[in-house]
């Protein structure tokens, strides 16, 4: 993973986080940017730097063991190596409550993404890849619904709808950036259904059976997004219009990448400033 710096919201170097900004109930802004610190450093293990897979894997092992150490809540300082980390979120955890698997989801997603990135393995099937953003991508969602003390089954789901949608319209928005960098999203069933090499998607080769593969991988995160969408109406106050700001800017980076003729393979789709007041406007009617 890495970031989305195009993206709308308040979001900085983790992909569609929304970073405790202004529209952000102040009670929960410290645990919310505990939490993106949580993830933002993780990702930096995975994704920064010249470090050997290898290296990576065993730094992201040393995190998980102070993740560990933070949930106990024994009162002492949970991490020597990262404590700008894990003081914070020890903090949250204690306060807050945060149920520690959901951390653990993401680091698990972290270390897959090393290991399929060092093979230059991609993902057999849809499937296989809407359960790597069930790691990477749904436990954010769900943090957040936990601070705002929202659980009910349907805001989970379209809280995990939402949050897979983001995550794979930031695939499909950088696939002429990961490609290069071994990083391979485009499921392999899907390919063959559109009969799409994997040769063609390693050379960036956009043919026209690559653009229908990218346009209904496309779609389908639409979906997704409008079903997750109602779930602006599920939280309350300015955490809700913080939401529908999230659900606009991937919606319209959506419409970007149909803008290129999702032509995506070697060009990454950006917003620009006069797409901002289109997102305000979708938001004040939404």
């Amino acid at each position: 993973m890495h970031p989305a710096q195009d993206n709308p919201a308040p979001i900085t170097h983790y992909e569609n986080f929304p970073v405790a900004s202004f529209l952000c109930p102040p009670h929960l802004r410290a645990p919310i940017a505990a939490i993106y610190h949580f993830a933002r450093t993780a990702d930096d293990i995975a994704d920064e730097g010249d470090a050997t897979p290898a290296q990576r894997l065993d730094e992201l092992q040393a995190y998980r063991q102070d993740l560990i150490a933070a949930c106990k809540n024994e009162g002492t300082t949970a991490s020597t190596r990262w404590p700008h980390v894990f003081g914070p979120l020890q903090g949250a955890l204690q306060t807050h409550k945060l149920p520690p698997q959901l951390l653990h989801d993401l680091l698990d997603a972290f270390v897959q993404d090393t290991q399929k990135s060092a093979a230059s393995e991609g993902y057999a099937s849809h499937a296989a890849l809407l359960d790597y953003c069930r790691r990477s991508a749904n436990p954010v969602g769900r943090l957040l619904l936990h601070l705002y003390d929202v659980n009910d089954a349907l805001a989970l789901e379209r809280s995990d709808a939402i949050c897979s949608a983001l995550q794979l319209i930031n695939f499909w928005q950088d696939l002429s950036v990961d490609i290069p960098r071994g990083r391979y999203y485009l499921p392999q069933d899907d390919c063959a259904r559109y009969e799409v090499s994997q040769d063609d998607i390693r050379i960036q080769r956009q043919t026209e059976n690559a653009t229908q593969l990218i346009a209904a991988c496309a779609q389908s995160a639409r979906a997704s997004m409008l079903f997750g969408s109602q779930l602006v109406h599920q939280i309350p106050g300015r955490a809700g219009w913080e939401l529908r700001l999230v659900v606009q800017g991937g919606l319209r980076i959506l419409d970007r990448i149909e803008a290129l003729n999702y032509a995506t393979l070697n060009t990454r789709p950006t917003l620009r400033w006069w797409d901002f007041p289109v997102m305000l406007w979708r938001t004040l009617w939404m």
